[in-house]
């Protein structure tokens, strides 16, 4: 069996079929499709750290790149156009919106990003590939490149109470982690021992230096340390492979198989889930959009509110998000992210009609690695892959479906503080 870069090599025993569309099943008859909420993380973008402690931990150069710091690419745009025109495709299969070109209105539909120039473009480039050719307004905050309040996961509690209850479950939850691995990796990568670090502040590996959390009402979670140091050289290196750069200047080549990247991103993984998912912190920092998606999608009826919306943030919005929502434990197949660059969640409001009931189908919609890497156009007969997902308070049928009543509880329940 061929493994490209970046794929996880299966049996094709333990493989489980992968269905050409999202919310297909069985009694597909009964079932129509009232109304959907898409939350995506941007699209490919330039890394956000690329100079400053990186060019101090390793004695190598990296690669340059030809757009400001964290901006969406054109390759990014490109990536989410092909993703625009699979949805379509998937939404006129599914009969959700009427059978025309352009969307007639907001009651039709609603897009709504993050005020970053990254989160604006992914869904100008979503709507050019969903809706081309048509006038579809881009909602956001007039200011670019101050964040919208709805994304913006900063912690809004200041008490000492829930800094402490904070900083604790941060520190559990990463001594719960095994990154030794992963930083050796990274420190041989890097060849850290040689590096200008090394040399004036002795840091000459990433495993045995203290990591310190930090929690202020108003910013994000954060970290200094080893952790926030391997979270930066990782990104910059998957979006090097991402973005197409040559073999040999993708980690400087050392990048060589699916173990090495596998060892590397359980750093960037760890980055993310330790200060965002803690119970305590995620339904803090999520409830602005947990709010937003309550009041726009989940406590209106059907008809109220848009039938295709669309929302725009970040990788710590979804990651916050499913924390505070309880959404079990979750394989994406063919990505070592856990909240990929471009995926979606795709929440879908369902209705079986011969039984009169309502039903949700929750979908992480993603592009693999190799997808993202080769350009690839998607559509409905070369998706992009997707997981049904199962909230623990939503228990789901083998179609995927959960109780839409069960739903609303769910949301209620996350929204608790």
């Amino acid at each position: 069996m061929k493994c490209n870069l970046l794929t996880l090599c299966l049996s094709a025993a333990l493989l489980t079929p992968i269905a050409p569309a999202l919310g297909s099943t069985d009694n597909k008859a009964d079932m129509v499709l009232d109304q959907v909420l898409v939350l995506s993380r941007h699209n490919l973008r330039t890394p956000i750290v690329n100079t400053g402690i990186l060019t101090e931990v390793t004695d190598k150069k990296w690669p340059e790149w030809d757009a400001k710091s964290g901006y969406l690419t054109t390759k990014g745009g490109a990536l989410e156009v092909y993703m625009g025109h699979y949805f379509r495709e998937w939404i006129d299969q599914n009969k959700l919106l009427t059978d025309e070109l352009c969307p007639t209105s907001n009651e039709d539909v609603y897009i709504y990003t993050n005020s970053l120039q990254r989160t604006i473009a992914t869904a100008q480039f979503f709507a050019a590939g969903a809706f081309p050719g048509c006038k579809v307004s881009i909602h956001h905050q007039p200011e670019i490149g101050k964040m919208d309040p709805v994304f913006n996961p900063i912690i809004t509690n200041g008490s000492p109470e829930f800094k402490e209850k904070a900083l604790a479950a941060m520190g559990a939850y990463l001594n719960g982690l095994s990154l030794k691995a992963g930083y050796e990796e990274l420190d041989n990568i890097l060849n850290i021992k040689d590096s200008q670090k090394c040399k004036t502040d002795k840091l000459c590996n990433l495993d045995n230096q203290k990591n310190s959390f930090i929690i202020e009402a108003d910013k994000e979670p954060g970290v200094s340390g080893p952790l926030k140091i391997a979270n930066s050289a990782v990104d910059a290196i998957d979006l090097q492979y991402y973005e197409g750069f040559p073999a040999n200047d993708v980690a400087w080549g050392l990048v060589d198989s699916p173990e090495k990247w596998q060892k590397l991103n359980t750093l960037k993984n760890a980055y993310q889930e330790t200060l965002f998912t803690p119970k305590v912190i995620a339904k803090n920092v999520a409830h602005p959009i947990l709010n937003y998606i309550d009041k726009g999608f989940v406590s209106v009826g059907k008809g109220e509110t848009a039938k295709f919306i669309f929302l725009v943030g970040h990788d710590s919005n979804i990651a916050s998000l499913m924390s505070a929502m309880d959404f079990k434990p979750y394989q994406l197949p063919q990505q070592y992210e856990h909240t990929p660059i471009g995926g979606k969640l795709v929440f879908q409001r369902w209705t079986d009609k011969r039984a009169n009931k309502g039903f949700m189908k929750v979908e992480y919609v993603y592009q693999t690695a190799d997808q993202l890497r080769e350009n690839a156009y998607l559509s409905m007969k070369t998706p992009p892959k997707h997981v049904t997902l199962e909230l623990k308070g939503c228990p789901i049928d083998k179609n995927g479906y959960c109780s839409w009543k069960d739903f609303q509880k769910v949301m209620t329940t996350a929204l608790e503080q």
